[in-house]
């Protein structure tokens, strides 16, 4: 009779149907990731990302993951943002880019922007922009500069799934906590049932924290029934 928050992964892997990630999979690169619900961020993180033939994955994905499968499963549209250079704004990240084609505008853009990103990425998300990477980068117009940055600040892509449980470190949902005394983990609906661990709708980011809930909740729940001997 208790209510049933709805399962999902988390701390999961990201999907995407686009190509893109045919072209960039095995690349591993520091920067950051955020979720977007129509305009609105619902979460965002950042460290190494990895880039896989499927999607994203790394650390920062697993962190946002569970917001990612809750819009999923109600079947809201999911636009993962990626930044793959988080150490500069926007501004900066124009700039940067131009002072390079000041410095060497005869430069090819494959050499003169050598450094800046892993080479298989950059080759990737030139693609996607429709940019030669051969040309001078002096031969670069501002509305091909703007797309740069855009490129490497603000790459979007459409998230279609997450992996399976199989792959999910932990699971968000579960027995609804509205119907629970969260002194003692015991049900409102049954007296002398408690709950403890993965099955309540209780989850948090990777570091320890879903371990010490499962630990922290057996411990108050236990506590509670020990409590009730002779009652």
């Amino acid at each position: 009779g208790h209510t049933i928050v709805p399962v999902l992964p988390a701390l999961v892997q990201l999907r995407s149907s686009s190509p893109f990630f045919k072209e960039v999979a095995g690349v591993r690169t520091d920067g950051s990731v955020r979720i977007m619900s129509g305009r609105e961020c619902v979460a965002k993180d950042s460290g190494e990302l990895m880039l896989t033939d499927y999607g994203i994955s790394g650390i920062p994905v697993f962190q946002v993951s569970r917001f990612a499968s809750v819009l999923l499963n109600k079947n809201e549209k999911v636009i993962a943002r990626l930044d793959f250079l988080p150490e500069m704004d926007f501004t900066e990240c124009k700039e940067y880019i131009r002072d390079r084609i000041y410095s060497y505008p005869d430069k090819s853009i494959k050499d003169n922007f050598t450094g800046i990103l892993n080479s298989k990425l950059l080759n990737a998300l030139l693609k996607e922009l429709k940019i030669d990477i051969n040309m001078s980068t002096g031969n670069l117009s501002e509305k091909q500069i703007i797309d740069i940055a855009n490129g490497f600040k603000n790459f979007s892509i459409n998230i279609t799934g997450t992996n399976s449980f199989d792959n999910a470190q932990v699971c968000c949902g579960g027995v609804s906590l509205d119907e629970l005394n969260k002194d003692t983990l015991e049900s409102k609906l049954h007296k002398g049932l408690f709950f403890a661990g993965e099955i309540l709708d209780v989850d948090g980011i990777c570091g320890g924290y879903n371990l010490q809930w499962a630990w922290s909740s057996a411990y108050v729940a236990a506590s509670a029934m020990d409590g009730m001997k002779g009652k």
